[in-house]
């Protein structure tokens, strides 16, 4: 069976390229707008599968966190996953709290999109968001990070981050100064390290262990 979506976005350039993202994955558009009102409409019309929206207005008062969950309240079932800019882990918290299932950086690959929205329908897979991170406990839960998978070293643990903040591999081989082979190396390590299969699932590793939560510096 087809599934459907709903795409908000307040960037029509973006909705067309969510909805090309969705269509290879056999997700059917039934509704894309640039509307926070006639989002609910079309939920409520569609009952889709999966809303796809940015959080936030220009205005920044929350009125897309308040439709994710007004959007749930009339149709439970759908999965809610969330594009945006910012990177912030209040961000990040607040969109999950609100009933977001994936959280995905618009400077992502359009693979990752793609994953993150097969991973919601994916029911043999679960994410607990476990750590609130504030100014007081960042270097203890990169600690901890590091003591949870201790076989990365600091110049993956610096890539994991840089891949998780919506970095292309040819962004990061020009910031570290290496070849995008390389930089393919250090995935690879990585992705076998965590036990993970894409970028999506190693930026949400990173994600729940507070690597998102201050800057990393790059080394040469």
């Amino acid at each position: 069976m087809e599934r459907t979506a709903v795409v908000l976005d307040e960037h029509p350039l973006w909705l067309d390229a969510v909805e090309a993202v969705l269509a290879r994955l056999h997700v059917k558009v039934e509704g894309k707008t640039t509307s926070v009102a006639r989002t609910l409409e079309l939920v409520d019309s569609h009952r889709p599968d999966v809303l796809l929206l940015e959080p936030m207005d220009n205005a920044g008062d929350g009125r897309r966190l308040d439709l994710i969950r007004r959007a749930k309240e009339i149709h439970p079932s759908m999965k809610v996953i969330v594009l945006s800019n910012s990177h912030e882990a209040s961000a990040v918290d607040a969109a999950f709290a609100a009933g977001a299932v994936a959280y995905v950086f618009k400077s992502a690959h359009p693979d990752d999109l793609a994953s993150a929205i097969r991973q919601a329908f994916d029911v043999s897979v679960f994410y607990a968001h476990s750590h609130t991170v504030t100014a007081g406990n960042v270097t203890s839960i990169r600690q901890q990070a590091a003591q949870d998978q201790p076989g990365l070293t600091k110049r993956e643990l610096e890539i994991l981050q840089l891949v998780a903040e919506g970095h292309s591999n040819g962004e990061l081989a020009r910031m570290l100064w290496v070849t995008e082979q390389t930089v393919k190396f250090h995935l690879s390590n990585i992705y076998r390290k965590l036990d993970v299969a894409n970028r999506t699932e190693a930026s949400r590793w990173a994600q729940l262990h507070g690597l998102l939560a201050e800057p990393m510096a790059a080394t040469a």
